[in-house]
């Protein structure tokens, strides 16, 4: 009815005493229970939202590029922020251009990239360059796996980069000359722009006209210190470029005797291309090394004897063996040694049995006057011991003892005026 008040059913009181207890304490027994389902309901959940994860549509992976290097030259690849910014998923259009993205590469199916290659990526907001000079030992193909984060949304961008190193056709160069220089980081120099610039200096002063840019290495890796954080301080790069043909009297002269001691002096080396790299590249000249690489010849294979299979050959041994005969080798392996050994014993007997002098030999030998007198030292000394052994006379004071133990006497060897040092030490 409308008109009446609803009827609000009692609240239910536990009963007091054990029952009532129990029943107070039913909550925290229900969460105990409830302990391990929870648990298993977040484990399950945690399981799904990974599996959901791994399967969001954020990870892309671009087609492979393929790009080929030869030995003795330097290989620079860049990895455009431009083309992995364009395959993330969910960036802002607003910022896409400016989102920061990182790059990571390593072999494939390895941790790291292989030795003669290194990767540098100064921010977040530049493109990174992977960059080495392959040599004859790694002739081949290398996949190198490049996984991009964009630090915005979290998305990932994968490619492979497939490297085949070839043989230089011309061979590597023998003439390499390796400059520092010091206003430059390695990411500086790395791009083909760069590159053409120190390659036209280098030629003018080199005067060649082949010159190619074998290695770029940073400071750091050659054990240079960090520089401090001041405008206009860089870490400093060294570049080797190489040529067919010989240094120039300038480059000659930078690293003569003369030059190194003016560099010892803190001077500047005898040379007249100083002014060829500025303002562009500051060359540290007393860092100048010239290095003559000859290839070396390969070693000669091994020369096959009239032993070898023809191809397609089978080898067929041998069926009967001739006899040989062994008993002359037997007795020289047994005689020759038994025989020297009966010639050692002889000798050793006939030195100890036959080479003897014998006591009569001896006295014969030896002068009447001094067989006497040997002889009356010899029974004197017999007589004076028996003499001593048969007298009967007290023994000297000095060796009796100051305390006979056996008869309790007590007698002073040294008879003299009393005095507190003589004082024995028992009282009388």
């Amino acid at each position: 009815m409308a008109g009446c008040p609803q009827r609000v059913p009692p609240r239910r009181v536990p009963p007091a005493g054990p029952a009532g207890a129990v029943s107070q304490r039913w909550p925290h027994a229900r969460a105990k229970m409830e302990a391990p389902a929870l648990l298993r309901v977040w484990v399950l959940a945690a399981m799904a939202l990974g599996g959901s994860w791994a399967t969001l549509p954020d990870h892309h992976v671009l087609p492979d590029h393929r790009v080929s290097s030869e030995t003795g030259a330097v290989f620079v690849h860049e990895l455009e922020r431009e083309l992995f910014q364009e395959a993330f998923v969910g960036g802002h259009e607003d910022d896409g251009a400016a989102a920061p993205i990182t790059f990571q590469a390593h072999l494939r199916d390895h941790p790291d990239l292989p030795r003669w290659l290194r990767f540098v990526q100064r921010d977040p907001h530049q493109p990174g360059y992977l960059y080495g000079s392959p040599t004859a030992a790694e002739v081949g193909t290398h996949t190198i796996e490049v996984l991009a984060h964009n630090r915005h949304t979290y998305g990932t961008v994968a490619q492979r980069l497939v490297v085949t190193v070839i043989p230089a056709p011309g061979g590597e160069p023998p003439y390499r000359g390796e400059f520092l220089v010091g206003n430059r980081n390695v990411e500086e120099l790395l791009p083909a722009a760069a590159r053409e610039m120190f390659l036209e200096a280098t030629a003018s002063v080199w005067e060649r006209d082949d010159i190619r840019v074998t290695n770029v290495t940073s400071a750091l890796d050659r054990g240079g210190r960090v520089p401090l954080p001041i405008e206009g301080r860089k870490e400093g790069v060294y570049v080797t470029v190489g040529s067919h043909g010989a240094f120039s009297p300038c480059l000659v002269s930078a690293t003569s005797p003369q030059s190194q001691l003016r560099c010892h002096q803190g001077q500047q080396p005898l040379a007249s291309c100083y002014d060829t790299f500025a303002p562009r590249f500051a060359i540290r000249w007393c860092n100048l090394t010239l290095l003559q690489v000859w290839p070396s010849t390969p070693a000669p294979g091994p020369l096959w004897g009239p032993g070898v299979l023809e191809e397609g050959g089978d080898f067929q041994p041998p069926t009967e063996v001739p006899p040989q005969d062994l008993l002359p080798g037997y007795l020289v392996t047994l005689l020759v040694p038994l025989a020297a050994a009966a010639l050692l014993c002889l000798l050793l007997g006939h030195l100890m049995c036959c080479r003897r002098e014998g006591v009569q030999k001896r006295d014969l030998e030896t002068s009447d006057i001094q067989l006497v007198h040997h002889t009356t030292i010899h029974g004197d000394t017999e007589e004076l011991r028996h003499m001593a052994g048969s007298r009967d006379v007290p023994r000297p004071l000095s060796t009796l003892p100051m305390f006979n133990v056996r008869t309790g006497q007590r007698i002073n060897p040294m008879p003299g005026p009393p005095d507190g040092a003589r004082v024995p030490l028992l009282p009388q």
